[in-house]
């Protein structure tokens, strides 16, 4: 089955808003088996519309609408599409109720103009909006499916996952699962390299995508059952941990934050940390996990060497002798949050993070992680420079990321 995912809204075409809908339903319709072949944008203009709508129709066999389902003038999809189709709008009576009983709910009174919304394509397949006041839509003719969808995100994949989805694999004649391994520390060319033929595969199959500063390995597989799917992407999983196991931290996992907060509590170990050049931005990621306040114990922002001193303890001299940018300092920093936090693992960051405040032999991207467990301390250096030393954002961002993984990596070592 062909598709087409088509967003309607002026203000789309004028970047005031991020079309979000598009990646969102392009992995959903992908993991049915669904063919995206079209991502299409249009403004709120009826003759536009409606030749986006015909030119959609002969090429595709499922279109889905992304809004133009509001109460205002301007609001054409439904319109168009039942234009096109040859179909009459009628009034919805449980569709009338739902939004009169939305607005109760408000305490406001329904503006009549959202009786508009309450028109629906005769035969049409309703989803019901528990977030809003448009229905979702699905009409079918003539072998093609339209499915219309509200705009706002909030309504949209709720609606989705509730109802349009449960109603697409009813088409499917086979069932599709996909199961996603993340990977940290290695590039996706390198990783392609190395998987070699796995990546050839037709059933199951391997896609490399490379996400900000990690790789995702999605293994999709196509059986008469979930069980048999099932099977056939453990054995190309196991093949895959064999050959860069060291680099997985989490199947079907959201995050390498969620991955460590999840081990730190099930291991029953705490964190502190000390930031310099990172700027509380590994805190911040932490803290963003639900559940990190039975791991989290810590966390310092140490931007000046004053305040390395004072606060953490950090010998002025060391300083001095070796720079504040180096792995004495780092593990120092620490060493210092380890004990001000009284947790099982301590972690240090110190850098460059630029554009300024480089140097030849301390570059703009140079940074030190130092990890403290116990009496032992220990120093890792990046250089994170390479592409990016007019990009503070990111060198920041990918120090984080490092330092979380020097986290995961810490305590696999404690068993």
């Amino acid at each position: 089955m062909n598709s087409e995912i088509i967003a309607v809204g002026t203000e789309i075409l004028l970047g005031d808003i991020c079309n979000t809908h598009a990646q969102f339903l392009s992995q959903e319709l992908a993991s049915l088996g669904i063919n995206v072949l079209y991502h299409t944008t249009v403004g709120d203009n009826r003759e536009r519309l409606r030749q986006t709508v015909q030119r959609a129709l002969d090429r595709s066999d499922l279109i889905v609408f992304t809004g133009g389902l509001g109460p205002t003038t301007d609001d054409l999809t439904k319109e168009t599409v039942c234009e096109l189709f040859g179909l009459e709008l009628r009034p919805d009576v449980e569709t009338q109720q739902r939004i009169e009983d939305y607005f109760s709910h408000l305490g406001r009174e329904m503006p009549r103009n959202n009786l508009k919304q309450a028109m629906v394509p005769e035969n049409a397949r309703l989803f019901p909006n528990e977030n809003g006041t448009a229905p979702g839509l699905a009409v079918q003719k003539a072998g093609k499916c339209v499915i219309l969808l509200p705009g706002p995100p909030r309504e949209l994949v709720p609606m989705y996952r509730r109802s349009v989805r449960p109603f697409l694999e009813q088409f499917m004649e086979s069932t599709i699962v996909s199961h996603n391994i993340r990977l940290f520390g290695i590039g996706e060319s390198k990783l392609d390299e190395l998987l070699g033929e796995l990546t050839e595969n037709e059933n199951p199959t391997v896609a490399l995508y490379a996400k900000r500063g990690e790789v995702l390995a999605r293994v999709t597989a196509k059986a008469a059952s979930v069980y048999e799917c099932e099977r056939l992407i453990g054995e190309t999983i196991a093949q895959i941990e064999k050959i860069a196991g060291e680099y997985i931290y989490g199947i079907d996992v959201d995050s390498l934050e969620q991955v460590v907060v999840r081990q730190l509590i099930q291991k029953g170990k705490t964190l502190a940390l000390a930031e310099s050049c990172t700027g509380g931005l590994i805190a911040q990621k932490i803290t963003s996990v639900p559940g990190a306040s039975g791991c989290f114990e810590y966390g310092l922002v140490s931007y000046s060497n004053r305040i390395k001193a004072e606060q953490l303890g950090v010998n002025p001299q060391l300083i001095a002798n070796h720079g504040v940018v180096s792995p004495q300092v780092a593990q120092a920093m620490a060493a210092s949050a380890l004990r001000n936090g009284r947790a099982d693992i301590g972690i240090g960051v110190t850098g460059i993070a630029g554009p300024d405040g480089g140097t030849p032999e301390k570059p703009v991207g140079l940074v030190y992680l130092g990890v403290a467990v116990g009496n032992t301390t220990r120093a890792v250096k990046l250089n994170l420079g390479r592409g990016l030393a007019d990009d503070r954002g990111e060198i920041r961002y990918r120090a984080a990321l490092h330092a979380l993984d020097l986290i995961r990596r810490t305590l696999s070592e404690l068993e």
